[in-house]
């Protein structure tokens, strides 16, 4: 949304805004928790209230068309793209393209995390949108897994609805998330925090019935005879995220392996020509603010690069 009000702004007229969800606001929609807003608006928002600032303004402009339940499944070199709304399959070609797809969870899998596979195991993420969404509580006994920001407000939040969280098992020597997130999340509800430990086992059958955890040497190998059990029903994983960008990487554009962010000299740019990324889908950030400013950017970007092809 600020990428289309930004390149709206710099004189841009013709804007599609795709949206999969059936509302606009993307992850800021679950995000019920303060602390958004301020850096940019100077002020602190819930991830809602936030959204809603960008929404309200980008319904006032008429020049840009919006489209919700639309699920891009197809993008080509030529910026045209392939998406599917309820009962139609449509495909529009775009002169410039900006990707705002966010990111993705990194998953129980990329961790290898031995064990069985029963239910209760669940990304932060997904464990926030049941909650906080749906009204639904995936467990009463829970152990977080890296203590990415995510993490450590479900944390704060299984607590807030009557859950216990046994521990926050973290492999680094210190947090991955914002120290305020620390402080309001973990050492307000007195949450046991495990540095330099690491899931090793996942145990139960049909449900999680417990995990098995290990400390770990500066080198992040398991230290023999340090194993510390938790009883638990439910783990969250929250360990960091991974850019989405698999449609830019469909049409061609070069993508760092490590990164899964494209290959770029310049803010936003990839190697194909018009075609721009913002936001998370370009580089992980620590707060939305920072991504609304990065995101901006892009507008001016692609406005600017339409004007040179006029």
């Amino acid at each position: 949304m600020a990428a289309a009000i930004a390149a709206h702004e710099s004189g841009v007229k013709d804007i599609l805004l795709l949206e999969r969800d059936q509302y606009l606001g993307g992850i800021l929609n679950q995000c019920i928790h303060t602390g958004f807003g301020i850096e940019y608006f100077k002020e602190v928002l819930t991830g809602p209230e936030y959204a809603q600032r960008f929404i309200k303004e980008i319904k006032k402009i008429p020049d840009i068309e919006i489209s919700l339940k639309s699920f891009v499944v197809d993008l080509t070199r030529d910026k045209t793209l392939t998406f599917i709304k309820p009962g139609i399959l449509e495909k529009v070609k775009a002169r410039v393209l900006i990707m705002a797809t966010g990111c993705r969870e990194k998953t129980r899998e990329m961790i290898h995390i031995a064990g069985t596979r029963p239910s209760g195991v669940f990304s932060a993420g997904l464990a926030q949108k049941l909650i906080n969404i749906e009204g639904l509580l995936p467990g009463k006994r829970v152990v977080i897994a890296g203590s990415g920001d995510i993490g450590l407000i479900m944390a704060r939040r299984f607590m807030l609805e009557g859950a216990e969280v046994r521990a926050v098992i973290e492999i680094e020597k210190k947090t991955r998330g914002l120290l305020r997130n620390v402080v309001q999340c973990i050492e307000d509800f007195e949450i046991p925090m495990y540095f330099n430990h690491r899931i090793s086992k996942i145990n139960g059958k049909d449900r999680v019935e417990s995990v098995t955890a290990v400390k770990v040497d500066d080198d992040l190998n398991d230290i023999p005879g340090t194993d510390v059990r938790f009883d638990c029903d439910t783990v969250l994983i929250s360990v960091g995220l991974i850019p989405e960008n698999e449609l830019i990487e469909m049409a061609g554009v070069q993508i760092d392996k490590k990164t899964n962010s494209p290959v770029s000299h310049e803010l936003n740019k990839t190697s194909i020509p018009g075609l721009f990324v913002c936001g998370n889908s370009f580089k992980v950030y620590d707060i939305v603010d920072s991504v609304s400013l990065d995101s901006e950017i892009a507008g001016r970007l692609a406005a600017e690069y339409l004007r040179k092809k006029i």
